[in-house]
């Protein structure tokens, strides 16, 4: 019961923070032409809307996944890191026009720290997102298997 009950907890988190982020999308791309870099304002616009809709369709299907405790907690932990960590770096960037290892949008050296903290945010989302994919499919296909069992029985 408690397990049903974190779950659809975390559903409903997902599927507030997913709008939330999706508001900061919106909002950023008002300030675009008024950024350093208004390309990257304009990543940091798309970055938003996307990871809020990828959050919202996660809470969507969270009900779904066949993942222990465990696993649930850290795919939903790291989701959340992974989509606001893409948003603030590409916000900072957009910001502060530093972002060197984004060099179709960014391409400018900026601050020492400020270069560190988006590569260092950069780095980490995305080692966070592809792990989160790994747990997602491995949850999904869990279910995928369990529904044609049930299916032939």
């Amino acid at each position: 019961m408690e397990f049903t009950r974190r779950k659809k907890k975390q559903s409903d988190q997902l599927l507030f923070l997913g709008v939330l982020l999706f508001l900061f999308g919106l909002l950023i791309g008002i300030f675009v032409p008024m950024m350093k870099n208004p390309r990257m304002g304009l990543s940091a616009h798309l970055e938003g809307l996307m990871n809020g809709m990828f959050l919202v369709l996660l809470g969507l299907f969270w009900n779904k996944l066949l993942l222990n405790n465990k696993w649930l907690a850290t795919a939903f932990w790291l989701t959340l890191y992974g989509s606001f960590a893409n948003f603030v770096a590409v916000s900072i960037s957009a910001m502060t026009g530093a972002g060197k290892m984004m060099p179709i949008a960014g391409g400018k050296e900026g601050a020492s720290f400020v270069e560190g903290l988006i590569s260092f945010l950069l780095v980490s989302l995305s080692l966070a997102m592809v792990f989160v994919c790994l747990i997602l499919l491995s949850g999904l296909i869990r279910y995928i298997r369990q529904q044609a069992d049930f299916n032939r029985n």
